[in-house]
């Protein structure tokens, strides 16, 4: 640990350290302002400060909130460090290892801000070369940050084989220039991680090499309509991506918009911001700014000239640095290492909803039914994340559903079966199915499971089934023993579907007792994601004394919002 510290700054606390030295989170004693130092450890080489002087010039070209700022860069007999913008957050890394998978709206919020940090990088002329979820900030607000431009060179050098090998495009290994087109490729690549949870490739260094250069690109690991995005941007050959991330921008925007509808990044961002505070325990200001007597000017960013000029040493023109804050080293490793901490296996409760919404319940012979007493809170397992505008409604003690938030529903039970149902008929809803008599239950049988043995057993012969099987049918592979599953892009029982686009997508089960049951969503698409939760929802909870394992519980809600996503009319 070195004693050489910039004058005229008060250090609150270290937020991290490494071989190549520390960062502290520290107050500038003129302003109050808090700001992040990251200082090169005692003895460093000329090389090492050489590096440093590097890595900050090519950040003091870049210009944009979607950028960490930086003031300064300070040389002394004693050290060198450089002064940079402390952001308040959590780094997309530790966001993925506490939380896993993002989901397809919040990660491309998360893409689109990378993007357009990148994108004023190469404007100036600068190749990033090592973007990866440790060099992207969260902050409560759900935007993202990009930070740490250590390695980064003017486009059209040499690369050098620099970056991380889990998100190093094809021309890296082969050592040939960096490009915009190379920070494309790894943006592309962290998409991937944040919407499925897992890197794109995996293994050592030489399985590594081998995938980033001959592996097919992995766009099943995302939603259907995603699939493109995702071909373009992790395509081998560097012509074959958009040639700058300012151009992959539009076309994110084109396919997101059409895919999760016009306000897909207000819900994204919202979805981060709630991810982000989640985790507000691992902020580096939160502690400080909460503190007796802590109080803080500004911030850095007002602190100005005062802040620029009164640190004494020798100052590189132009060049002070953003890092993360909550990192500290920004040493290239062309390794495998940075091994990836297991990830969550969302199978504990994610979410407790209050707000339970009792729904009337009408038996078969006409009376009413509704359970008494106040509904009480339910839990959501972790693979239902509960969109905007949707809400938890109760059919019975121990049945529920989920749906639009606001809208009308009800149960109904005649002889012959029964439905529960929510929204309406035109302008979407969620739609219950379960049989009583055995002409109910073959019929269902025969549209849901024409193959199931439970359907030979019921009509021997095909002619039998005086019901067409539905149409666009898939088989789920339930992960229960005994229960059969299957998903369909279309079935709604609405005559009348709401105006186009909208998604409509049918899940059904039969179990040990031979009897079907389904849940239709058929939602605007701009609600779209409301099908998701809710046939998840419906699905965990019809499984969840069966003791299905976590693996399967995410593998099945992976599988809905596939299908959902893929279901657009």
């Amino acid at each position: 640990m070195t004693d050489w510290r910039i004058s005229g700054f008060t250090e609150m606390k270290r937020l991290g350290a490494g071989a190549q030295g520390h960062v502290a989170l520290a107050r500038h004693d003129a302003s109050g302002a808090l700001v992040a130092v990251k200082y090169l450890p005692a003895g460093a080489s000329e090389e090492e400060r050489a590096r440093m002087r590097h890595e900050a010039r090519m950040l003091a070209q870049v210009d944009s909130p979607h950028v960490a700022r930086l003031y300064r860069m300070v040389e002394g007999d004693g050290g060198a460090a450089i002064v940079m913008e402390a952001i308040d957050g959590v780094s997309l890394k530790e966001l993925l290892e506490r939380t896993g998978a993002l989901g397809p709206e919040a990660s491309l919020a998360v893409l689109k801000g990378s993007l357009l940090g990148l994108a004023a990088a190469h404007a100036v002329g600068v190749v990033h070369r090592d973007f990866k979820p440790a060099n992207v900030m969260v902050p409560a607000d759900g935007g993202s940050r990009l930070v740490d431009f250590g390695i980064a060179v003017p486009a059209g050098q040499a690369s050098g084989g620099a970056g991380t090998p889990f998100y190093m495009a094809p021309e890296q290994w082969t050592r040939r220039t960096a490009t915009p087109a190379t920070d494309v490729y790894a943006a592309t690549c962290v998409f991937v991680e944040c919407v499925s949870g897992s890197r794109p490739y995996r293994g050592d260094l030489a399985a590594l090499q081998s995938a980033h250069l001959t592996a097919p690109v992995p766009a099943e690991a995302v939603p259907e309509p995603l699939r493109p995005l995702v071909e373009r941007g992790m395509a081998k050959d560097p012509a074959g991506r958009p040639a700058g991330a300012a151009a992959f921008v539009a076309e994110l925007e084109s396919v997101a918009a059409g895919a999760y509808g016009a306000d897909w990044e207000q819900r994204g961002v919202r979805a981060l911001a709630v991810s982000a505070a989640a985790l507000a325990a691992l902020f580096p200001l939160g502690a400080l700014l909460t503190a007796p007597g802590a109080g803080v000017a500004a911030g850095a960013g007002s602190a100005g000239g005062g802040l620029l000029a009164t640190a004494t040493g020798k100052v590189v023109a132009g060049a002070a640095v953003a890092a993360l804050v909550a990192g500290g080293a920004v040493a290239v490793r062309q390794a495998a290492g940075d091994e990836e901490r297991p990830r969550p296996r969302p199978s504990a409760s994610a979410a407790l909803v209050a707000a339970v919404t009792q729904c009337k319940v009408t038996d078969s012979s006409d009376r009413d039914a509704t359970p008494k007493g106040r509904p009480q809170p339910v839990r959501l397992p972790a693979q239902v994340r509960l969109p905007v505008g949707a809400a938890v409604y109760r059919f019975g003690p121990d049945i529920h559903l989920i749906g639009e938030a606001g809208a009308a529903c009800r149960e109904l039970a005649s002889n012959g079966g029964g439905f529960s149902q929510i929204g309406r008929e035109g302008a979407g809803s969620v739609y219950r199915t379960f049989p009583f008599t055995n002409g109910g239950i073959k019929g269902e049988l025969c549209r849901l499971f024409p193959a199931s043995p439970w359907t030979r057993k019921a009509a021997p012969n095909p002619a039998d089934c005086d019901v067409d099987p539905i149409q666009y049918r898939q088989d789920l592979q339930t992960g229960v023993p005994g229960l059969e599953g299957m998903l369909a892009a279309a079935g709604a029982y609405n005559e009348k579907p709401p105006p186009s686009p909208y998604a409509s997508v049918t899940l059904g089960l039969v179990g040990k007792n031979g009897v079907p049951s389904e849940v239709n969503c058929t939602m605007p698409w701009a609600k779209a994601a409301i099908c998701t939760a809710a046939l998840t929802y419906w699905f965990a909870e019809a499984t969840r004394e069966d003791g299905i394992g976590p693996a399967d519980l995410d593998r099945v809600a992976r599988r809905i919002a596939d299908v959902v996503a893929a279901s657009r009319r």
